[in-house]
């Protein structure tokens, strides 16, 4: 690791370079400056990020908007590349094979080998989907999609094979508080209880992953594969590709869990105290207010204590809580969740008790998450939080904004998620730019429509909480394009303005033509052009290639979620693709369709040995 933050450093009779040990992960040896290895990392074979060939302005293609243009959406693709995807989308129309695709997997596996299964599944789904097994390995998809405009966000995609009782036994056991329940503590909101019946969190979720706690060792384990996609988005793609991570890798689940009830519960707090609806800081209410409200109450040493610990700048409160305290590892959640009973004064707990030993366990989340996103500030990669279930989210995106002011101070380097299928979407974006724009940090958001509609309406529906999805597909739609567009507004005045567009940066994460063709003609609309370097768009390897490659070729930044690992060890995300296609059969449809038309085309231009060649640079 060190040797990546010091790239450079050496003498000229020796030259560090990188292998692979059999994990996946970098070493480094010194070998003679005589010896001629091409990697990942030599400056030698690849252009630096910041050389001025890597910052010239390459070829640029109109954009068709109907996303219809077969040759533009395939050109980086060889033709037997084109007859594999056409193949597996045909496979993942069959619906038996979809449904028992593991169990066929397994079965294969057994019948022919690790060798030959693996050189199957290279053939086939693994090599559509995924771009390789290393670091090493990946570079040449790399290197092939960044010649026709498109950069990586890098996944390391491997996931344990659980079954479903053995996932649900690790998650009731790491969301289970500690401590036996204490009657004195506040009993839990139905959202945040604990249930068995959706311990398993991949019930109904094709479209993310899932991470099981099982102990420190093995969250110290994942903040190092973090760390490891890190060090290969900075010298596997010139420094302009992002990592994307998961919180709940990170630390035990129920720490999570427990923070998001907090945070609940102050907004209740608020709004009992000061009326009205939303966070605390859309109250802008100030400390006199509340010593308004609380009276003679105000004068008690707690109530005091209380008051002064409160985030607030001249427009108001922005938080109860110190929260910038906690993710430097300054303050005891203990001792932190505790407000003032608006009758007595007397200080009361929003959480259960927090053991010791849970502290030390938020304290090791918070230290890997800060070791992350200050590795990534260094190597100047850009790192993305992922959204989770809604019983996580609001610890998750609270711990994110505060990584957010404490790193995003030059750029935006920390993105938020927003899933815009939740009913709250638009008002949450809306809060955290306000709190982006007071506290003078630079906002990026990464949004999405989201991956667990079925599980969060099937647990809202069991726990008898409200529904937190829109109604319909409808909802949805409006819900991204009213965010999109808010977000335009706030950069298009910030250009107005004189200030830094830069302030406010977004991914439109979006499979949906439709949804990217709003963002486009919003973008020209507000007079936002693809070189403000404010709006990119991102799509999964493997699918909508006819959006991502076109969309590059033609000038906007545009991005291919990239997952890698060993092909065993990628199975579960191979089979959550198979079933995802298999859900979205518009899309295979026409993906099918423009695959055929352009395979014949060659075919009947003996172009079967054609060689993707592109000239595109990234913007």
């Amino acid at each position: 690791m060190a040797f990546f933050r010091s790239f450079g450093k050496f003498g000229s009779n020796s030259m560090k370079i990188l292998l692979i040990n059999k994990n996946g992960y970098f070493n480094s040896k010194f070998l003679s400056s005589s010896t001629r290895i091409m990697s990942a990392a030599s400056p030698t074979s690849q252009l630096n990020a910041n050389s001025p060939q890597s910052q010239k302005i390459g070829k640029r293609d109109p954009l068709d908007t109907s996303f219809d243009n077969h040759i533009d959406a395939f050109k980086s693709k060889t033709t037997v590349e084109l007859i594999r995807a056409y193949l597996v989308y045909v496979l993942c129309s069959s619906e038996y094979l979809v449904e028992n695709n593991m169990k066929i997997m397994k079965l294969m596996n057994s019948i022919l080998g690790d060798k030959v299964f693996n050189m199957l599944m290279k053939s086939t789904f693994y090599g559509h989907f995924v771009a390789g097994e290393d670091q090493v390995k990946i570079v040449p998809c790399l290197e092939r999609l960044r010649s026709f405009g498109v950069k990586p966000i890098l996944d390391y995609s491997v996931e344990e094979d659980l079954s479903q009782e053995e996932a649900e036994e690790r998650e009731v056991t790491a969301a289970t508080p500690l401590a036996a329940p204490n009657p004195s503590d506040p009993s839990h909101l139905p959202q945040y209880v604990v249930d068995k019946t959706f311990a398993d969190r991949r019930y109904k979720v094709l479209g993310a992953r899932t991470y099981f706690y099982l102990n420190e060792a093995t969250c110290e384990r994942n903040m190092e594969i973090f760390i490891k996609c890190l060090e290969a988005v900075k010298y596997s793609s010139f420094g302009t590709g992002i990592t994307a991570i998961k919180l709940t890798a990170l630390g035990r689940p129920n720490l999570l869990l427990q923070i998001s009830e907090v945070i609940q519960r102050t907004r209740q707090y608020m709004r009992d105290i000061a009326g009205g609806t939303g966070n605390v800081l859309t109250h802008h209410k100030t400390i006199k207010d509340l010593e308004k409200y609380f009276g003679k109450l105000g004068d008690q040493k707690d109530v005091k204590e209380f008051l002064e610990r409160m985030t607030t700048d001249k427009e108001g409160i922005l938080h109860l809580f110190p929260w910038s305290g906690i993710v430097n590892e300054e303050c005891q959640l203990s001792d932190t969740f505790r407000v003032p009973d608006p009758k007595t004064g007397q200080m009361r707990r929003l959480t259960s008790q927090i053991q010791p030993k849970e502290e030390e366990m938020f304290r090791n989340m918070i230290r890997r998450l800060n070791n992350i996103v200050k590795i990534a500030e260094e190597l100047d990669v850009r790192i993305m939080i992922d959204a989770e279930q809604t019983y996580f989210q609001p610890a998750i995106s609270r711990i994110t904004l505060e990584m957010m002011r404490k790193y995003n101070t030059k750029k935006a380097i920390v993105f938020n998620t927003y899933q815009c299928y939740l009913k709250e979407a638009y008002q949450e974006v809306v809060t955290d730019l306000e709190q982006a724009s007071r506290q003078n940090f630079y906002f990026g958001a990464k949004l999405v429509r989201g991956a667990y509609m079925d599980q969060e309406r099937a647990r809202a529906d069991a726990l008898g909480y409200e529904d937190p999805i829109n109604a319909n597909y409808e909802a949805t739609t409006e819900m991204y394009h009213k965010t999109l567009t808010e977000c335009l507004r706030r950069i298009k005045h910030l250009k107005n303005a004189g200030a830094d567009p830069k302030k406010i940066a977004i991914m439109v994460a979006s499979h949906n033509e439709d949804t990217v063709r709003f963002a486009i003609e919003k973008m020209k609309e507000i007079g936002i052009s693809p070189e403000d370097k404010v709006i990119c768009f991102g799509q999964l390897l493997g699918m909508c290639d006819y959006i991502t490659m076109p969309l590059g070729q033609a000038g906007y930044s545009a991005y291919k979620y990239i997952p890698y690992g060993p092909v065993k060890e990628v199975l579960p995300y191979l089979s959550r693709r198979a079933q995802e296609n298999k859900g979205v059969l518009k899309k295979i449809q026409k993906e099918k369709r423009l695959l055929k038309t352009e395979i014949f085309r060659r075919l009947s231009r003996g172009q079967l040995f054609y060689k993707p060649k592109g000239d595109y640079v990234p913007i």
